[in-house]
């Protein structure tokens, strides 16, 4: 139980440091068998103390805590439902990525690791944040997805791992910033597919990848 708690405050800490959330920002929560934990709503996720995490029943929804949860709750539920693979959930709203998706494209795979380690990321228009039709839209796409952008709002990554999670956040607003950079110097290079599916296919990266797995 210990180990959840610390992987919550670690990487609730990390979103912030990084840059990827501000103030009361983003969310996320991890599985514990049948439960979630998730952030409160309200709180700077630097914060959050142990005893603030809610706990919550996947299945049936019921807040088994005083204090009420992210206002997002909806979305983390439905990913964990839609697939026991999914293990943690982050929720954030990176710069770069929401900016370039703002414009109705996608963040292209510029550089190896980017298609190496996140193998689909998929895209959602915009719809009103913490409802129930984003919860839908996103659950219609996350169980083959390592992170979902959300235009003009943000990024849900998952994985196996809240370490897993997270690095799929970091690459894809890499990706993003990449691009935007590119595209203000000159016409970016993307590589192609069968560019991307060598690099998925390197035993180096299918290492590394597996490495995000462990706890």
């Amino acid at each position: 139980m210990n180990n959840i708690f610390e992987d919550l405050k670690k990487y609730a800490h990390k979103l912030v440091d990084t840059g990827l959330v501000v103030g009361a920002g983003g969310n996320l929560s991890v599985r514990d068998q049948k439960y979630m934990y998730i952030s409160p709503s309200g709180f700077d996720l630097k914060e959050i103390n142990e005893e603030d995490w809610v706990k919550v029943d996947i299945e049936t929804g019921e807040v088994l805590s005083s204090l009420k949860p992210s206002s997002e709750l909806e979305m983390h539920l439905e990913c964990f439902r839609k697939s026991n693979s999914i293990q943690a959930v982050l929720h954030a709203h990176p710069s770069y990525s929401v900016g370039v998706s703002s414009t109705g494209q996608k963040i292209p795979p510029m550089f190896p690791d980017f298609p190496a380690m996140v193998k689909k990321v998929s895209y959602i228009d915009y719809v009103i944040p913490t409802t129930h039709l984003l919860a839908e839209a996103i659950s219609e796409v996350v169980a083959d997805s390592q992170a979902v952008v959300m235009r003009n709002h943000g990024v849900l990554t998952v994985g196996s791992t809240m370490k897993e999670a997270f690095f799929y956040m970091q690459l894809t607003e890499e990706a993003a910033k990449v691009f935007t950079i590119a595209s203000s110097v000159g016409k970016p290079r993307i590589l192609s597919e069968e560019e991307c599916e060598d690099l998925r296919n390197l035993s180096a990266e299918t290492y590394r990848s597996s490495l995000l797995k462990k706890k």
